[in-house]
């Protein structure tokens, strides 16, 4: 199969990393071509990746079996405009957040096929997670193909098209960046060196997540282990709650849905 990724952005790069640490390990077949208007980019990715580039929008999409839509949601009706008519059917994979599928099929019409996908950038370690949602008449066949892809760079879940925003909003991995980031410089504030201070961080944030994912135990045993009543610990979780900590969350959450949705109306 040709996979071909219009767009050669971060999140190209991302899928490309994961795809090759699958291929080494799977020996698969498939094959990848990047299209982008940036010869340096182009460039970058061949080097990099060991994929094919193509310059020429036209003769990218001739080359696919499965096209992979990747450019911002403000991107993606140009682009669209540009491919015009298809004349053969043709599946594709969206990754512009917010912009549902009964607009991306209109835009193309048919024998265009559509899907969409979330991927986290963290499919370039081969620990990602992905969300997907299709047509309704979309093929079996099809479905797997999508799913068999995601499937390699990490997790895969299938959720309505309805959630999808919602799910966009959380599971990204800028929350636990920031989290990280935000932990550390608080640290570096009271004392520790910032090398320090991002160990304790990170350990607090990934270790303490992974244990949770690990153990089987559920999170709210985890807390109670973690937070001995009356303890520093405690004490700490309870003057971020009493900061605001939950509140800054649920605006944020919101302000994020706000963005997605404003991105299915552009």
């Amino acid at each position: 199969m040709t996979v071909v990724f219009l767009g050669g952005g971060r999140i190209t790069s991302a899928i490309l990393a994961g795809l090759r640490l699958h291929k080494a390990k799977a020996k698969s077949k498939d094959r990848f071509v990047v299209h982008d208007l940036d010869p340096a980019r182009l460039r970058d990715l061949k080097k990099n990746y060991g994929v094919a580039i193509e310059p020429d929008l036209r003769s990218a999409i001739r080359r696919a079996d499965l096209l992979i839509v990747a450019v911002r949601p403000d991107s993606l009706s140009e682009l669209l405009r540009s491919i015009g008519k298809v004349d053969r059917p043709l599946l594709f994979v969206s990754l512009a957040a917010g912009v549902p599928l009964r607009r991306l099929s209109a835009m193309l019409g048919t024998p265009a096929r559509w899907t969409r996908a979330m991927p986290s950038p963290v499919c370039r370690s081969g620990r990602g997670l992905t969300a997907l949602t299709f047509s309704r008449n979309l093929r079996q066949r099809d479905r797997q193909r999508v799913r068999n892809l995601f499937a390699s760079l990490g997790q895969v879940v299938e959720i309505p098209e309805r959630k999808f925003d919602a799910f966009t909003v959380i599971y990204s991995s800028s929350h636990g960046y920031h989290a990280l980031a935000t932990l550390a410089q608080t640290a570096q504030k009271i004392g520790l060196n910032r090398k320090t201070a991002l160990l304790a961080s990170a350990h607090a944030l990934a270790d303490g997540i992974l244990a949770w994912r690990e153990s089987g135990l559920s999170l709210k045993s985890l807390l109670r282990e973690a937070a001995t009543p009356g303890g520093i610990a405690a004490a700490t979780m309870a003057g971020m709650d009493a900061a605001g900590y939950r509140r800054a969350v649920r605006e944020g959450v919101q302000s994020g849905l706000r963005r997605a949705r404003a991105n299915a109306r552009k």
